[in-house]
């Protein structure tokens, strides 16, 4: 079980899966539906079924790409930990355990459930024709304050979605970043990614507009629902790390990549979320 595990980095879940709960609690919150938690455990092991699937499946498809990256010539399978057959079973298993899941959540839930492992899973191939790939990585990982939502009330709404374009602009933004550290090898290989099409500079440039319409979006919802001062103070600090992420990474400098990519980015999601349930809390107590 450790062995398979390797495949999933955990520190990564902490980019959805406070949007996740935001979704949840927002529709329990703005609804008639009831807290369950009955539900919030389903939701919370389709996050992980999800981020399962789509790490493991990431590594099983980028096996070869990996082997050749000195960045990443110490993954799982291209060192030898896992075989790509043991990863592609654990990709299917946690595809159908994510499936049955949301069998038990409600229908709608059960019929979108392949559209989102489309989606999760479609990504790593799209680094092969894209240079859009990171939309697509921050798509799939904008499915989890929605999907959360829908779990709880069965419908779509748009501060949800609103919720989930904050993920989308701000993951798109972040993986950019991280893709600087790839993009002499992505050309090289002929991968696609926005710095190998437009280089470093312009590349920053793509993100920092990424990243002021995620925080757009973020304070968005404050048209269309009722919040205390601690959403606000939530709102802050999460465009700030924003903004210091792009003070960290410069163009003539980005050996400060993954502090911005992990620390910071996971900083923002877990706090803002907390003030997200603080405010909630206050509002509804």
């Amino acid at each position: 079980m450790k062995k398979y595990f390797s495949l999933v980095l955990f520190a990564h879940s902490v980019f959805a899966l406070p949007f996740a709960m935001i979704g949840f609690f927002l529709g329990v919150t703005t609804t008639e539906n009831p807290f369950s938690w009955y539900k919030l455990i389903l939701v919370l092991l389709c996050m992980v079924f999800a981020r399962n699937s789509a790490m493991a499946f990431n590594r099983y498809l980028d096996r070869n790409i990996d082997a050749k990256n000195p960045r990443t010539k110490m993954r799982d399978i291209p060192a030898g930990k896992v075989s790509a057959n043991e990863a592609l079973t654990f990709v299917i298993i946690n595809c159908l355990l994510f499936a049955i899941t949301t069998y038990f959540i409600n229908p709608l839930c059960f019929y979108l459930s392949p559209v989102a492992l489309f989606v999760v899973l479609f990504y790593s191939y799209t680094k092969r024709f894209t240079a859009l790939c990171h939309l697509v990585l921050g798509l799939g990982l904008a499915l989890a304050p929605i999907g959360a939502y829908i779990a709880v009330t069965g419908h779509f709404a748009l501060v949800p979605v609103l919720y989930s374009l904050t993920v989308l602009f701000w993951v798109s933004g972040f993986d950019i970043i991280y893709a600087l550290q790839d993009e002499e090898f992505d050309r090289e290989e002929k991968l696609h990614s926005i710095p190998s099409a437009l280089g470093i500079k312009n590349a920053l440039n793509v993100s920092v507009l990424l990243h002021i319409l995620s925080a757009a979006c973020v304070i968005l919802p404050v048209f269309f629902s009722s919040f205390s001062w601690v959403y606000y103070v939530g709102i802050v600090f999460f465009c700030s790390m924003l903004v210091y992420q792009h003070l960290l990474v410069k163009p003539n400098d980005i050996s400060k990549v993954n502090r911005a990519f992990q620390t910071l980015n996971g900083y923002a999601s877990v706090v803002f979320a907390i003030c997200f349930l603080i405010d909630a809390y206050l509002r509804h107590k």
